[in-house]
């Protein structure tokens, strides 16, 4: 591991170019994390030319799918890469502007933007086939001994503690059991959950609904997450979420690697 301590956060921002309207650079002046992962970013890079002029001392990188204003993840980091892709090894989940796989020597770091299966059965079988293809890589390369972090809007809730109302969602999308067993086999294959390792308790969320301002009465849902594989639960000295900062219908998480 690097011989100072990194700081990560992960942060669905629902569209980068808003989120710089309402203040992202400045957050991020502020924050400076060494490592930001976002999700739901809806632009390429060309389109925030002059507001990424606002934030120095960043490498950044951006996925985007063809589909304008669709989808999107970005990756801004302090720490040199020895490489950076965009897919897990399905060439079927390529398509959509959904992965950031950045080398960092250290560990390898998964910046994803799970898919939502809301809309329609068959955008939930979309979600369900690309777990499976993500788990199915996750698996592999745990295999070679490889050193994990994967973070970002996995758009499920674990368990009961992880949304305010589970038995009124237990029949929506982002709280099905097949949903929630996919997390468990995941934690299975060999990662950990970081929040829970410092923060065991509920009414921790990351996501909350705009139209009924959820989030002023905390009625929200954990979806988003840092998962470390097994072999660098050692090296987390703190995990966290940022539920003050605004900007999104979601807040930044966090973890500190030493």
């Amino acid at each position: 591991m690097p011989k100072t301590e990194l700081t990560l956060l992960s942060w669905n921002v629902n569209g980068l170019r808003a989120a710089f309207r309402k203040g992202f650079a400045g957050w991020l002046r502020r924050a400076r994390p060494d490592i930001l992962c976002l999700q739901e970013t809806k632009a390429r890079p060309e389109q925030v030319v002059t507001e990424l002029g606002q934030v120095e001392g960043y490498r950044h990188y951006f996925e985007s799918g063809p589909r304008p204003g669709y989808s999107g993840v970005a990756l801004f980091s302090k720490q040199e890469t020895r490489s950076v892709g965009t897919s897990f090894g399905a060439k079927r989940f390529d398509d959509e502007g959904r992965i950031l796989r950045a080398d960092y020597g250290d560990f390898l770091l998964f910046n994803v933007y799970f898919p939502n299966g809301k809309a329609s059965p068959q955008r939930l079988a979309y979600k369900m086939d690309f777990y499976e293809a993500f788990l199915a890589e996750m698996k592999k390369l745990l295999r070679k001994g490889a050193r994990i972090v994967v973070c970002g809007d996995v758009n499920t809730a674990h368990r009961e503690i992880d949304l305010a109302r589970p038995k009124a969602n237990q029949n929506v999308s982002g709280f099905l059991p097949q949903e929630r067993e996919w997390i468990d086999r995941f934690l299975a294959a060999g990662f950990v959950d970081t929040l829970r390792l410092f923060h065991p308790e509920g009414g921790l969320y990351t996501w909350w609904d705009v139209i009924s301002r959820a989030r002023e009465r905390n009625v929200g849902w954990r979806i988003d997450y840092f998962f470390v594989s097994e072999n660098l639960r050692k090296n987390v000295a703190d995990a966290f979420i940022l539920p003050e900062v605004p900007g999104s219908d979601h807040c930044p998480v966090g973890i500190r690697l030493a």
